[in-house]
């Protein structure tokens, strides 16, 4: 691999939901990673500054480059697209892509080279197919729950102890807390 000066990635992916993707890339790179970022305050040849946010709150930490940097879903949105580059680049694809193409879309790649996108298999980065997907997953996630209310509730209490005993023995009951 050419040398990297900066990685940037999600938090998460949607999959497993483990947020591990970023830092294994790091780890496996021997690349140093700082995550949950929210801002790039600064970058230069040799430094980056990053803010992040965390449970605890926000802070701001200087690294060296090379760095990895996982982004934060609190982060702002990108910058729009680039009509003219969506425009250049509305018929990149694959390798495995173009075998099912046109002649012509196979004779526009050939003149534009750079729409081509570089696809990598287990033989190119010398790993072993056991590495990698779920087989290779350090994490199996068990089960993902996507809870949705129906509707909202209102319970007038008595301002006495009793009453909110008897609530918090009807959250506990309900499972909606304990």
């Amino acid at each position: 691999m050419d040398k990297v000066d900066m990685i940037i990635a999600g938090r998460q992916a949607i999959d497993g939901d483990t947020a591990q993707v970023g830092p294994q890339v790091a780890e496996k790179l021997g690349m140093p990673q700082i995550t949950y970022a929210e801002e790039i305050v600064s970058v230069d040849n040799e430094t980056i500054i990053v803010k992040r946010r965390l449970e605890r709150g926000v802070e701001t930490v200087e690294g060296k480059l090379p760095m990895m940097v996982s982004v934060n879903g609190s982060a702002p949105d990108c910058r729009p697209r680039n009509a003219k580059f969506m425009m250049k680049y509305k018929h990149a694809c694959t390798h495995s892509e173009m075998q099912n193409s046109s002649e012509d879309y196979i004779t526009l790649h050939h003149e534009r080279p750079y729409l081509i996108i570089d696809e990598w298999s287990v033989n190119d980065i010398e790993t072993n197919r056991d590495e990698l997907g779920l087989s290779g997953s350090p994490t199996k996630v068990k089960s993902i729950e996507n809870v949705v209310f129906q509707a909202k509730e209102a319970k007038v209490l008595a301002p006495t102890d009793e009453a909110i005993d008897e609530l918090m023995k009807e959250l506990i009951t309900n499972h909606t807390i304990g």
